[in-house]
């Protein structure tokens, strides 16, 4: 009777668990291959066969927690702390590369945000979206700041850059709902869909974009003069950089070319590359992440145009194969690669009891006055109280950002080979993110999942237009007149 379970089971989420069995049939392939021509390198005792092994183990870690409905990427983190405790994390000489694959998980997140923001729908909800944006995120990382900075004896500057890495929500658990929902034709009627994706979208861009300012002037060795204009420069260059970039993609190459959509994902990575890895050269790493969404933003729009003029059938191939799909394939692959390499950071030989108590405190009252501030910025739409409860919710799980985020200012430590006291302060940032990722991200899934059914309406999978709004009404979230699925699950 269990196996038959088991088998109903693996019938019944095939088409979910195929992706993860086909990338273990590549693995396994390209290993053969390189038994039979680098046999050197391809045993498991090599360190660079020990770094694909430890993705490897927490991508089937990541399928076997889902088998009991917890996000996958708590197995994966799992795996990564293990490996790392049972004695097989040591990749020495392998450090730049280490450095390399976080930092394109990062590249991949802010991509898909970029291309995530929907333009139209931010102009006709902009000041519920900077509400929920801006009113929540700054009350978590000025909570956080105080409380690190009273019982971790963390800098005022350390404390917020911990807040930000903390605050900045999961696309991959909230998408991830929300398509569940989609399914189950819950909230589509009151635009919370795409209030959610906005937020969401918007909380993270928020995020990285001011963790990499206070990191720049943390690690910068400039006159305070210098310092003080690290962030303005940055989002100079950022916007610039982003700007041009993003219109070269309009007609580079151009949307006749046949193979247009594999050219545009090339040059899209490749563009969020240079701006992420060259601004940390010129000394602007707040820059990197600014012009890595803003390409991604401003290459969106000309697409979207150009998805207009195309026929019914053009549309659909073109979709298929889209730079968001392809992003998310991308992600398929950097996803345990992310998370397994936060996990190894976490040696139980070293973890201090102070440092894990005090962590947990700061997530857990950082996220309670984030939901409280968070409900109180959902007033001026025309939702119901169950409906804004919801969307408070929405905000309560973090993992994605803060497995990329975790690591940087370790890695910046180490390569500017800072004093121990540094080393302590990023390696306690790095401590805690993980402790947000365990404490919110399968609690979150749980109550987004659980309470739809009791807070959110059933409705039509399309919307019904609604009469255009007065400019003192453009607050209202019933102004959407259709839910615009994400172009990419931005996980």
């Amino acid at each position: 009777m269990r196996v038959r379970q088991v088998w109903r089971h693996l019938v019944l989420h095939w088409s979910l668990l195929s992706e993860h069995v086909a990338l273990l049939v590549i693995f396994l392939g390209l290993w053969a291959l390189g038994l039979a021509l680098l046999p050197e390198y391809a045993i498991p005792s090599t360190v660079i066969m020990r770094i694909i092994l430890l993705f490897v183990g927490a991508q089937i870690s990541g399928i076997l927690v889902s088998f009991i409905h917890l996000p996958d990427m708590l197995g994966m983190l799992f795996f990564g702390v293990l490996y790392t405790n049972v004695g097989l994390a040591n990749f020495e000489g392998y450090e730049r590369f280490e450095v390399f694959l976080r930092e394109m998980a990062l590249i991949n997140i802010m991509l898909l945000a970029g291309l995530g923001l929907d333009g139209s729908a931010f102009r006709r909800l902009w000041l519920m979206i900077l509400r929920l944006t801006l009113v929540p995120t700054i009350v978590e990382v000025a909570i956080i700041a105080v409380m690190a900075y009273f019982t971790l004896s963390m800098p005022w500057l350390w404390g917020i850059a911990l807040g930000l890495v903390i605050t900045a929500v999961s696309p991959n658990v909230v998408v991830t709902v929300m398509l569940k929902l989609k399914e189950d034709r819950l909230g589509l009627n009151s635009g919370i869909h795409t209030l959610i994706y906005a937020m969401t979208t918007c909380n993270d861009v928020v995020a990285i974009f001011m963790f990499g300012v206070v990191i720049s002037i943390i690690f910068s060795t400039s006159s305070l003069t210098q310092k003080v204009l690290q962030g303005p420069i940055g989002i100079g260059i950022g916007l610039v950089f982003g700007y041009l970039y993003g219109m070269m993609l309009h007609y580079l190459p151009s949307r006749n070319a046949v193979y247009v959509n594999g050219l545009r994902f090339v040059l899209t990575v490749l563009g969020g590359t240079i701006a992420v890895m060259g601004s940390r050269v010129i000394g602007f790493t707040s820059a990197g992440a600014l012009g890595c969404v803003m390409m991604a933003f401003i290459a969106g729009i000309g697409w979207k145009r150009q998805e207009l003029k195309m026929t019914p059938q053009q549309l659909q191939a073109y979709q298929v194969a889209s730079v968001p799909k392809r992003l998310d394939l991308l992600w398929k692959f950097l996803k345990p690669v992310s998370f397994a390499l936060i996990g190894k950071e976490i040696n139980f030989n070293v973890l201090e009891g102070r440092v894990l108590g005090y962590g947990a405190l700061l997530v857990l009252l950082g996220s309670l006055f984030r939901l409280a501030f968070a409900y109180l910025s959902t007033y001026g739409g025309n939702l119901s109280r169950k409906e804004r409860a919801y969307i408070t919710i929405s905000g309560f799980p973090k993992a994605t950002v803060q497995a990329a985020l975790g690591p940087v200012a370790l890695d910046l430590a180490r390569s500017a080979s800072v004093a121990s006291d540094e080393l302590t302060l990023a390696s306690n940032v790095l401590i805690i993110s993980v402790l947000a990722i365990i404490f919110t991200a399968p609690l979150g899934a749980i109550l987004m999942l659980r309470l739809a059914p009791f807070w959110l309406k059933r409705g039509d999978l399309a919307e019904t237009p609604v009469t255009p709004q007065t400019p003192n009404q453009l607050n209202n979230v019933d102004e959407l007149t259709t839910v615009n699925t994400p172009k990419s699950a931005q996980h």
